[in-house]
């Protein structure tokens, strides 16, 4: 009976097209990063033109995440979503077909990854707001671990699927897949009935004023955005820029791609936790989550192999699963409806900004130092952070909305 109750929310049809679009995606998506590495390796191999390719994409993306937010508490999401989505399918597609040529430089992947990183500013903010204007708030936190859950599906599938194309075909494929996979989450969509929520006829200047006053007045949100600002700095220089590069001379590619399934496994995991633990402190639970991520950083720097990064990185994904469900939650259930995707983006750029500083500089820190220094100087920051930002009353002390 209480896991029939969990599921109760899928009753609802727009629910169970926004989950089904958004484990497409995400499908191809947790592909297309594996892949576009190792395309950009096969190239130049070298850690500076892996964090240059995923600077590329961060920037754009970072510089126009408010404009993302206003647009998408001002025009129907589910609208917004669908024209992101078909401009990041088209953009993977010309990738994929560049690398399958033979002719892509690191100039092209840049640019094209560039333009996907604009439409992804449109993409999360639009998408923060789907699930608390379909459900009722005290529906949500079953909402957001469903569409976890189909995340964590997606991710575990992908990661497994990554490795094995990378492997035995090349990276073009898998930037092709990732293509088709946007063009079919834009179709399902496109299919979602949202209600309409009134607005103001206001400048975008005012809107940006209006978000930046909700987000200001909140302690525990920018508390929260302030400590992702270092932790994302940390966790793309050390994991997503520098952990490939370690696993291309230790453990191999297809090791890799192994890792990334764990991953998605512990995010599976997390997911099936979270439908029946709903914390009642969740930014308690998710910051406690996010220590899950130092082993892997540990693991790079000690112990490259592929089964003590298996279980490293499925415990990332746990601790990952745990923060986004219980920050997602918190922010669905506490941040008015008409303002939530301004608020959204406001929180996705002081988290990101950081993150092409990791990505531009890492490779140049582990070739002065060593990679093994920048992982663990990296893991002792990030418990730091972390754990500073449990202390602070308004984090520690919030609390899920019951009725």
């Amino acid at each position: 009976m209480g896991w029939r109750q969990d599921l109760a929310v899928l009753r609802h049809r727009d629910v169970r097209l926004f989950v089904a679009a958004r484990f497409i995606s995400i499908l191809g998506s947790a592909i297309a990063p594996v892949a576009l590495v190792f395309a950009v390796l096969d190239i130049a191999h070298s850690a500076s033109a892996v964090g240059t390719v995923l600077a590329a994409r961060s920037i754009p993306n970072i510089v126009f995440l408010l404009i993302g937010g206003v647009i998408s508490d001002r025009l129907p999401r589910h609208l917004v979503l669908v024209v992101a989505n078909t401009l990041s399918g088209l953009t993977q597609a010309l990738a994929a077909t560049l690398v399958l040529s033979g002719h892509a430089t690191l100039v092209q992947l840049a640019a094209i990854e560039a333009v996907n990183g604009v439409a992804a500013a449109f993409v999360m903010p639009a998408m923060t707001g789907i699930l608390p204007a379909i459900v009722d708030r005290t529906e949500l936190p079953q909402a957001n671990a469903i569409a976890g859950f189909a995340r964590s599906a997606a991710m575990i599938g992908g990661g497994a699927v990554a490795g094995v194309i990378v492997a035995l075909t090349g990276p073009g494929v898998g930037l092709a897949v990732d293509s088709a996979t946007f063009l079919t989450g834009a179709v399902l969509l496109s299919r979602l009935r949202l209600p309409r929520i009134e607005r103001a006829a206001s400048s975008v200047l005012k809107d940006l004023r209006d978000g930046w006053s909700e987000f200001a007045s909140r302690q525990w949100v920018w508390v929260i955005v302030l400590a992702f600002a270092l932790l994302n700095l940390i966790f793309t220089a050390c994991y997503q820029t520098l952990g490939p590069v370690i696993a291309d001379s230790t453990f191999g590619r297809a090791g890799w791609g192994v890792v990334s399934a764990s991953f998605g496994a512990g995010l599976v995991a997390s997911g099936i936790i979270m439908l029946r633990l709903k914390p009642r402190y969740p930014l308690r639970a998710g910051m406690l989550g996010m220590l899950a991520t130092v082993p892997a950083m540990l693991c790079l720097a000690l112990l490259p192999h592929t089964l003590a990064m298996m279980g490293a990185a499925f415990l990332l994904g746990v601790g990952f699963d745990i923060f986004g469900i219980s920050w997602e939650t918190a922010l669905g259930q506490h941040v008015p409806l008409d303002k939530l995707s301004r608020v959204s983006s406001y929180d996705m750029l002081g988290s990101f900004i950081a993150g092409p500083v990791g990505q531009l500089t890492v490779g140049y820190v582990a070739a002065a130092t060593s990679a093994k220094a920048v992982e663990l100087y990296g893991a002792a920051l990030f418990v730091v952070i972390t754990v500073g930002t449990l202390v602070v009353p308004s984090v520690w002390n919030l609390r899920r909305v019951e009725t």
